[in-house]
Parts: structure tokens; sequence; C-alpha cells
């Protein structure tokens, strides 16, 4: 209640600190490199769809090899002894319901695991909780309807109140608002099957974002790729090893 009250009291302040933050913030690019590949040796390949917004594009990276999807893959080869599979499907500025578009327009190929990052443009412009947890029910229910994904993760918005970007009192109202997505995330998640919520917290740091204040460098996408992979191995080790669809090499 006292964040609502907050935005009560403060509302002329943080809606014009919002817009200045979008009129001045800096636009990067997403990194070059290919969305697609195989990583690692073995005798069984897992299959990896990465989907979401900037953060899942790599934004902030200059190359997907520093950014995200690429590093989790060759993370989970090298835990797993395998091979993997990996495919990244995102873009800059999407919502819940733009990632749904977005994979529904693009059709992944067949994956056993999908990590869908989302919630900050959420946050931002201002989707309803229930609606956005709507649609990211729907991009489960597709994703395993039409691409065989057997599990779906979701990992939490990081603490946006660390975001060099957003100034105060913009910053602790942001912070607030990823705080309450990701209890939502974690409840919603923890009453169904094939999904799970991944903790974020303690991860970012004001020094590990890019020029732009809002997007994470090399260092910060390195971190969260540690923390997911070690996620997703825990998964797979703890599943039936009928669980997850592995492809013979």
């Amino acid at each position: 209640m006292l964040d609502i009250a907050t935005r009560i009291a403060l509302g002329p302040i943080l809606l014009a600190q919002a817009a200045r933050v979008r009129r001045t913030a800096v636009q990067l690019p997403e990194p070059h490199g290919p969305r697609r590949g195989v990583v690692g040796a073995g005798e069984n390949t897992l299959g990896l769809l990465v989907t979401g917004d900037s953060s899942a594009a790599g934004v902030g990276a200059r190359t997907q090899r520093e950014a995200f999807a690429q590093p989790l893959a060759e993370r989970l080869a090298r835990r797993l002894r395998g091979r993997v599979r990996w495919q990244l499907i995102a873009a800059s500025g999407l919502t819940s319901e733009g990632v749904l578009q977005r994979v529904m327009r693009d059709r992944p190929r067949p994956a056993d695991i999908a990590v869908v990052i989302v919630g900050v443009n959420d946050i931002s412009k201002d989707v309803p909780l229930a609606q956005a947890l709507r649609n990211r029910q729907h991009i489960a229910d597709w994703l395993r309807v039409h691409s065989g994904v057997r599990h779906v993760v979701f990992p939490a918005v990081p603490e946006m109140e660390v975001f060099p970007a957003l100034p105060r009192p913009l910053a602790w109202y942001a912070g607030q608002a990823a705080r309450r997505n990701n209890r939502a995330q974690r409840r919603w998640a923890a009453s169904l099957e094939g999904i799970t919520h991944i903790e974020m917290d303690g991860i970012a740091h004001a020094a590990l974002f890019c020029d732009d204040g809002f997007h994470p460098a090399p260092a910060l996408y390195a971190r969260v790729a540690d923390r997911i992979a070690e996620h997703l191995v825990a998964l797979l080790q703890a599943d039936d090893p009928n669980g997850f669809k592995r492809e013979n090499s």
C-alpha cells in the first residue's frame, strides 16, 4: 500500500522523471552475431530457446558471444557434458504480449527448455500485472504445443532500483513494481507444472550496467547466465530421465 500511496503523492514527479528518462535514453543496438547454433559435444543434444525483450537479445553487449543466449548455451553444454542446440528470438521493447506475438510469428524450432526474459517493459508501460501473467501463460502454452517445450523458465525482473539510468524517486518506485512482479510470478509459477520462476536477487549492481544505465554489460550477462544455467541443470538432474526430450547426436 505504501508504494501506491507514494505514487499518488509523487505522481507528477514520477511522470516527469519517466518522460525525461524516455526522452534522453541512449538507444543501443542489438548485438551482432548468430542467433542460433550448436555448442558442446556428446551423445545427447538439448534444445534451448531463449526469447524475450532487449536483455534476452543482449543489448549492452557488442556480440552475441558476450550477451546472454550463447553464453548460457555454452555453460549448459559444459555442465551437462553434451551438445546444446540453441536459438534466440528476442527484440527490444517487447512486453509479455509482444513476446507472445514474436514467437507466434517466428515459430521457433523444437526445443526442450525455454528461458523467457520479460517483465521490465510490462512495468515501464504500465501493463496490469494480471494481464502480463496471462500473456506469460499464453507464451508457455504456445511453446508447449508448437515447439514441444517441456519446461518454461521465467527469471525474475532484476532489482530496478539499482538501474543507473533511473533517478530517485522513480528508481525506488520501479524497484517496488519489480518486487510485486516477482512475487506474483513466483506464486503463479509454483501452481503450474513445467513452469518455474528463478530469483535474481543480489545479482545486479550499478557498476555492472552498460553505458545506457539500463541494460547489462557483458559481466552482468555472465552472472545471469551462470545463475540460470545452475537452475536449468538442477531441473534436468531432478527430472525423470525421460522428462526432457533429448536427440541422439
